[in-house]
């Protein structure tokens, strides 16, 4: 026993020194992160380095912690040094609690200053206005599909994309007390409820299921109603003070969304890249595959295809807009080549913007 407590001693003292190193050279980065700030001047965020330095982290890591517990540290590092320089305004889809403050966290770390929104609407315009920086919004949920308001306004927006954020999303049924026997009334946004959909059916077949704005305004009903529960987030468990009644609800175990980082600017190559873009096809047999061509022909690799009707813009010329994902940045060779092709070939292109891939 002594020689174990002997040991615990050594072993602790050798962290204290670990911890003066670690503060020692944190300091250090953050004194030239603000000389770069100083050589730069002007935007100061660059979303490809970041994204260069959690990959080389990522695949540098020797362990144990795994890659993306250490990419989570050092976006916090980068972050905090960021906000010596640059404080930024994030605006987001609100209220406080939901999944999309949970996904700006994640891309920008804790540093920044947090604006929630009412309504997607509101989050584009808080940036063309200039009040937010950047702008956190979800384009598409792997269970539930695209999010068509915000590929909308992607369209009529000069905004760009200039990065992505894939979150899991777990759900977890929760209310102020009580068991699951005595839920008599679940709210939640439409799309969650409907990620939840089987679980609901067997485990509350006969309670009634009403879609609110938000996850988080659901936590808050349920802190507030006797009876009733919520289907949301952790993070809105913690703010409204809700115990989980029951964790990770969802029908699919991989149920995740991506949202897009939205700003004035795009971003410059990182080296894993992709590209957004909009564009239209004549109404006629095989125009859809004559629009794709260009891709294949220059070996540019698709990632995403989704069809919109285009709601009037350009005067209702075309019935459909497509939104295209493809892999590589705008600058690299073959997607310039198959962007030129396609300009020629579509009646309308509008580039939303190329970004790096999401890195964790």
């Amino acid at each position: 026993m002594a020689d174990d407590k002997e040991e615990l001693e050594s072993l602790r003292q050798r962290i204290d020194q670990i911890d003066d190193e670690t503060l020692r050279l944190i300091g250090e980065r953050a004194r030239i992160a603000h000389r770069i700030g100083e050589i730069k001047q002007g935007n100061i965020y660059r979303p490809e380095r970041e994204a260069q330095v959690l990959r080389r982290i990522g695949e540098a890591n020797p362990g144990p912690l795994p890659a993306a517990a250490v990419q989570r540290i050092f976006r916090e590092i980068m972050s905090a040094c960021l906000a010596l320089e640059q404080p930024l305004i994030i605006a987001y889809l609100g209220p406080a609690g939901t999944y999309s403050e949970s996904a700006a966290r994640k891309h920008f770390g804790s540093a920044p200053t947090l604006l929630p929104c009412a309504a997607i609407d509101d989050v584009f315009r808080a940036v063309e206005a200039g009040n937010a920086h950047y702008a956190v919004v979800p384009v598409e949920n792997s269970t539930e599909g695209a999010v068509g308001r915000s590929l909308d306004l992607l369209l009529s927006s000069p905004l760009q994309i200039c990065g992505e954020v894939n979150l899991p999303v777990h759900h977890q049924l929760m209310a102020s007390g009580g068991r699951l026997d005595e839920v008599r009334t679940v709210y939640s946004h439409s799309q969650s409820l409907a990620q939840c959909h089987e679980w609901l059916n067997r485990n509350l077949p006969q309670v009634p299921r009403v879609a609110v704005a938000s996850n988080a305004e659901a936590a808050r009903l349920a802190a507030a109603e006797a009876g009733a529960a919520a289907v949301a987030g952790e993070a809105a468990a913690e703010l409204y003070r809700l115990g989980v009644l029951a964790a990770n609800i969802e029908d699919d175990p991989n149920n995740t969304t991506r949202f897009v980082v939205l700003s004035a600017h795009d971003a410059s190559p990182s080296g894993r890249d992709k590209t957004s873009l909009v564009c239209s096809a004549a109404n006629r047999p095989g125009a859809v595959h004559e629009l794709l061509a260009p891709l294949a022909q220059n070996g540019v690799s698709m990632t995403h295809l989704e069809s919109r009707p285009a709601r009037g813009f350009g005067g209702n010329r075309w019935e459909y807009v497509f939104y295209i994902d493809i892999e590589g940045h705008r600058e690299d060779p073959p997607v310039v080549a198959a962007l030129d092709e396609l300009r020629r070939r579509a009646g309308f292109v509008k580039e939303l913007g190329s970004y790096p891939q999401a890195v964790f």
